[in-house]
């Protein structure tokens, strides 16, 4: 999806579109209607705390501001741009409408969050071309936002395709189309390479894909050890095997928030309690949505010095009531010393599973003779 979250923003505040607009702020960022009936909008400059940028419009990116940033940062190069509280209720309805429009045509679907889907059309008995044009128009008349999408030999230089002709575009690549189109770009195009990665290839004087992908396999290994140096050298040949994964077993589900000011243990005690609280809600709202239990409760804490501490329990039984979540995490902070501000507060579940599977483990229990 095209600056999704941004893009589910301006369908509420169609005035904006255009504009450059920076989706992060607190409920307090939240527009204001005057009298005459227009809305006031928060400005970008006006911004004092520790957030981060959730998305941007095109418009603000084109002024340096990308997901990820601090606000105060952004606010430096874009004070005049709109802030906007973020509202991840509506962002999780239009991601189910447009995965649901993508479904109904091509049902052979791997979920890769919010805003993006993988697709097997390898069966599909419609032409590639006329198929991606129907899906566009199904995904634009279910939300009412434009999509990209990259159609590849595999899932690797489809990903990449995909942001070749944002916003709103269709990017065909071939074999054939791998020297022209995907050596030119730099190595962080390619998923996977992430800015460590990428400073070393610099470092290395490895400045495209192209170029790593001329670098003999053996020299990635000895600067990257042999699974990631033989990884590199496929994945910049446009090489990749794996297959779209229709489902897939979540591994743990966590929420966290990072305070606007570092809280005090002792005199911000109402207000930890009352996060804490609400992030075990949240946790458990997840659970319950997914359909699992969880045994392993955690809690995670970073410091106003950034250290950061984890702690974890497991359970006799596994649970989905935040009643219980909160207990459970209640009893992991105590093995905490709690003797520093808080800046970051969450709460995560793990050793899932599935509510279905446990219910039949304990029907079968309960028909087991005495």
């Amino acid at each position: 999806m095209d600056a999704f979250f941004a893009s589910v923003e301006l369908r509420f505040y169609p005035e904006l579109k255009g504009q450059a607009v920076v989706v992060g702020g607190t409920r307090a960022h939240g527009p204001q209607t005057l009298p005459d009936g227009s809305r006031r909008f928060a400005r970008l400059r006006d911004y004092v705390g520790r957030g981060v940028v959730t998305t941007s419009t095109y418009e603000a990116r084109a002024l340096g501001v990308f997901s990820g940033m601090g606000l105060m940062q952004s606010a430096k190069l874009a004070p005049e741009a709109i802030l906007l509280p973020a509202q991840f209720e509506a962002y999780r309805d239009y991601s189910r409408r447009f995965k649901a429009a993508v479904a109904a045509i091509a049902p052979h679907i791997e979920d890769r969050g919010i805003d993006e889907i993988y697709m097997d059309l390898s069966e599909h008995p419609e032409p590639t071309l006329p198929l991606v044009q129907r899906l566009k128009a199904a995904v634009q008349e279910a939300t009412g936002l434009t999509c990209s999408i990259g159609v590849a030999p595999n899932k690797l230089l489809a990903k990449i395709g995909s942001d070749l002709d944002k916003p709103d575009g269709i990017t065909l690549l071939a074999e054939a189309d791998i020297p022209t189109r995907i050596w030119p770009l730099p190595p962080r195009k390619i998923n996977g390479i992430g800015p460590r990665a990428a400073a070393k290839l610099e470092q290395l004087g490895i400045h495209s894909i192209g170029t790593l992908a001329a670098t003999p396999g053996d020299f990635l290994v000895r600067h990257f050890g042999p699974t990631q140096g033989v990884w590199l050298h496929r994945a910049a040949n446009g090489q990749d095997e794996r297959p779209v994964v229709t489902s897939r077993e979540p591994r743990s589900i966590s929420r966290e928030t990072t305070f606007e000011r570092d809280l005090h243990v002792r005199q911000d005690r109402p207000e930890l309690s009352r996060q804490f609280t609400a992030l075990c809600e949240r946790v458990a709202a997840d659970l319950a949505r997914k359909g699992y239990l969880s045994r392993t409760i955690g809690i995670k804490l970073r410091f106003a010095d950034f250290e950061s501490v984890t702690r974890d329990l497991t359970l006799p039984a596994p649970v989905d009531d935040a009643a219980a979540i909160r207990r459970a995490a209640g009893e992991c902070l105590k093995r905490v010393p709690l003797e520093r501000k808080i800046r970051l507060l969450g709460v995560r579940c793990s050793s899932l599973t599935p509510r279905a599977l446990a219910s039949l483990r304990e029907t079968r229990q309960a028909q087991l003779p005495f």
